[in-house]
């Protein structure tokens, strides 16, 4: 200090000078965005001051908040597909501004634009996916079913379990390793049909995302992705409803006020009609003297309401039922004799949610939710039988399932422009059932098989959206589960961090790192998702699947039309699961935890995606050039070997074509590389074991999924004739799935022949000799199919 004797003083001076100097004023806008139509929140809508640079975006309730200097501001607020409204106001003090956005109206010669704000380039999460629904219900479907799932399918990263099946492999995962979220509710059982179609009535949904990479830390429980999708709100405003009926199944959708601005509904139900149609032709062939019956059949019903307490609080209720169910019933009656058989398979879900959302400050959001979610399988026999006046009965179910009781609170934090702020926790009740068989003789049950197992789940998470600067922001949080199960505590710290740089307006490099847990398991025996799979958890035996995957690229936004990534990604797996060689589902002697292995797995690749959302016409390419591999040390000598859904080209091409306001066009083209498959490549004589005497054929097996099949590729049109009617809308859907009649590989089955040497009547007994021969053979499953449907709206 003796040095510099004028220090103290000026250090004094500085510091006055600051206390004197008045601090910059702020104050924060906040409000929810909806549908000006429909009254449906807007889920990642951008908030965007264009006097100072600073914005936001909506969460999905629709909520928003951003802090401003006070002054003078200009608020732009957008969201794609709709038009972007201005707010010139002075911002003297915190303002709650909620506010409705108008949907774009198709007009004969009038090009729809997007509003110039909302970029993707400009987000730091990479790796996500968004799908209008409008977009959805255009695009070429199945019998046409309209399906979220195989809409899915068609984008870079997401593979199809096979021929029409709606099961989701993401980039080298397998199904189970996907969360799938119905208004927060984890759906565990995803399909009807045996995979042929998902359970979501896209006519109740209103927003769906995707995120194969770079997971925020809000999100948890599965390895490879999650799935969120949310059902519509209910028209708060007016009485609306829309329906349709195809060649498989009719539903319907319902929605309006119960109490005006006040209280919502929406119900909607769909159900094939396959059984009821088919009924008459069965009995009329029928010619045994043997009453019998058999059918298949599926339902879905979701309903929500919602409820505004005031400005602060809105509450919602939810919940789902769905249900698949084949049965056979026959009855025989002789002379002194009658017997009567019920038998069939049943599986499907209820999920459950009750929301509160509540506004503590303008700057904090909170949600609070308590949910419900039952899978259950059960295949069941049922027999009466009287003879000469006396009754015996007897019975047979196998049972299992999982059941969910949860509780959830999220609160997102915005304290000022360059924070986003979300942290909370959960707590879940797992009660597995992993497969039991009771039998009933004489009106005696006796049960065998796999008991219940109760287990807790744990999570706490927190991450912070941060802006560096004008062109670096990033995305840091941490995630921490524990499980609790037969003493055992699992706990796993999974951090995630991404991040964004704006080289250029429209041109910015992205990179994620994510690390997940996951405590549960999916042991199936077939890649069609049968309701056989069974859903086990993590034990002391059983370890928890955990993955790290790090991902980087580039996304360009080109005139505010186009979108253009390019992402490469590695991932790791641990502890994923597999059968043992001959192991079965119904083997109930032994103990699941002892019929599976596990191991190790990766995939890795490029991803190039092309998206046209705008306009007359819209669409998008997509390529993945991707690896995928296992590792068990017990199957295929410990080496590596191919995943079944290891795909080395996947292509998707899909595209929407408007012509005015009544007729629309669309197609999707596919191409995949084969399956890999494991085939024999010889065959030897051996002696029988338990006839020394006898030479049996041995078959020789390769490679573990060393060969693959035949690349996969199709076509899909349709064309829907719309019309204005008085009521509303109605259209006139017709499409061909397989447009160009591909027979497409859906298994390779062996075939046997017995072939002779010579002939018994022209030669000796020494040159006649019979042999076994085989052969491959593709087995195809869907032909062209041509379908028709009538969709309204009123």
């Amino acid at each position: 200090m003796s040095r510099f004797p004028f220090f103290p003083i000026l250090l004094f001076c500085t510091v006055v000078a600051a206390a004197q100097t008045p601090p910059v004023r702020k104050f924060t806008v906040s409000g929810y965005l909806r549908d000006s139509l429909t009254t449906e929140s807007l889920i990642g809508a951008t908030i965007h001051n264009q006097t100072g640079g600073q914005g936001t975006s909506s969460n999905q309730y629709g909520f928003y908040s951003i802090t401003l200097p006070a002054g003078n501001v200009l608020l732009a607020y957008s969201c794609v597909g709709y038009t972007p409204r201005l707010f010139a106001f002075s911002l003297r003090g915190d303002t709650v501004i909620d506010l409705s956005l108008k949907g774009f109206v198709w007009l004969e010669e009038v090009e729809i634009t997007a509003d110039k704000t909302k970029r993707t380039h400009e987000s730091t999460q990479m790796s996500a996916l968004h799908v209008p629904m409008a977009q959805v219900k255009s695009i070429p479907a199945l019998l046409g079913e309209t399906d979220i799932l195989k809409v899915l399918q068609l984008m870079p990263g997401i593979q199809s379990g096979g021929e029409g099946s709606s099961g989701l492999y993401v980039r080298g995962g397998g199904p189970d390793q996907n969360l799938i979220l119905l208004d927060g509710v984890p759906v565990y059982n995803a399909s009807h049909l045996f995979g042929f179609f998902s359970v979501f009535n896209a006519d109740a949904i209103r927003h769906v995302e995707l995120l194969k990479g770079g997971f925020p830390a809000r999100y948890g429980g599965r390895v490879s992705s999650v799935i969120d999708i949310n059902m519509k709100e209910g028209n708060m405003q007016q009485f609306h409803g829309e329906g349709s009926m195809g060649i498989v199944a009719a539903k319907l959708m319902l929605e309006g006020p119960v109490v005006k601005d006040k209280t919502s509904f929406i119900l909607s139900a769909r159900r094939t009609y396959i059984d009821l149609l088919a009924r008459p032709f069965i009995k009329a062939a029928n010619t045994s003297e043997t009453d019998m019956m058999t059918g298949y059949y599926f339902y879905d019903l979701t309903a929500k309401i919602n409820h505004k307490i005031s400005s602060k609080d809105r509450i919602y209720l939810s919940a789902y039922m769905g249900d698949d169910k084949f049965y056979s019933e026959m009855e025989e009656t002789s002379y002194h004799t009658s017997s009567k058989t019920h038998s069939g398979l049943a599986w499907g879900n209820i999920t459950g949610a009750f929301r509160w959302n509540h506004i503590f400050t303008s700057r904090l959001f909170g949600n609070t939710t308590l949910t419900y979610s039952r899978y259950r399988m059960n295949i069941y026999m049922k027999e009466w039988q009287t003879e000469s006046g006396v009754e015996a009965y007897y019975g047979m179910n196998y049972l299992s399932g999982i059941n969910d009781w949860s509780g959830r609170i999220a609160f997102d934090w915005l304290p000022s422009p360059n924070h986003y702020a979300r942290f909370g926790g959960s707590l879940i009740y797992h009660t597995f059932n992993p497969g039991a068989i009771g039998v009933t003789s004489e009106k005696t049950p006796v049960d065998f098989g796999g008991t219940k197992i109760h287990t807790w789940e744990y999570a706490f998470y927190g991450e912070d959206d941060i802006r560096l600067s004008d062109r670096l922001k990033i995305n840091a949080g941490l995630h921490w589960s524990a499980f609790s199960v037969r003493g055992r505590f699992y706990h796993v710290l999974q951090p995630r961090i991404s991040a964004r740089y704006l080289l250029t307006d429209e041109l910015s490099a992205k990179a994620s790192y994510s690390r997940m847990a996951q405590y549960i398991h999916l042991l199936t025996n077939s890649n069609l998702g049968l309701p056989t799979d069974l859903w086990v958890p993590a034990t002391d035996l059983l370890h928890p699947q955990r993955s790290g995957q790090i991902a980087a690229g580039f996304a360009h936004n080109f005139k505010d039309t186009y979108e253009l990534s390019l992402e490469g990604y590695y991932k790791t797996m641990k502890n994923v699961i597999e059968y043992k060689e001959g192991a079965s589902v119904f083997d109930v002697h032994n103990r699941w935890e002892d019929k599976v292995l596990q191991g190790e797995g990766r995939g890795y690749g490029v991803e190039l995606f092309a998206q046209k959302k705008t306009g007359l016409f819209t669409g998008w390419i997509g390529y993945t050039l991707s690896w995928a591999d296992r590792r068990f040390d017990e199957l295929n000598g410990g080496r590596r070997f191919r995943y079944k859904y290891d795909r080395r080209h996947d292509v998707s091409v899909v595209a929407v074509k408007r012509f005015g306001s009544r007729v629309e066009l669309s197609g999707t083209w596919v191409f995949g590389s084969g399956n890999s498959i494991t085939v024999p490549e010889g065959i030897f004589d051996a002696s029988d074991p338990f006839r020394p005497d006898t030479q049996i054929d041995v078959i020789a097996y390769g490679e573990r999924n060393g060969y693959r099949m035949a690349p996969y590729h199709r076509l899909d049109l349709s064309i829907s004739l719309i019309r204005k009617k008085r009521w509303g809308e109605r259209r006139w859907i017709f499409s061909a799935y397989n447009a160009y009649n591909r027979k497409n590989p859906y298994y390779i089955d062996i075939d046997s022949q017995i072939r002779h040497d010579g002939s018994l009547e022209s030669s000796a007994w020494g040159d006649y000799r019979s042999y076994t021969q085989y052969r491959y053979m593709q087995v195809s499953l869907f032909p062209i199919i041509p379908s028709i449907s009538y969709r309204f709206q009123f």
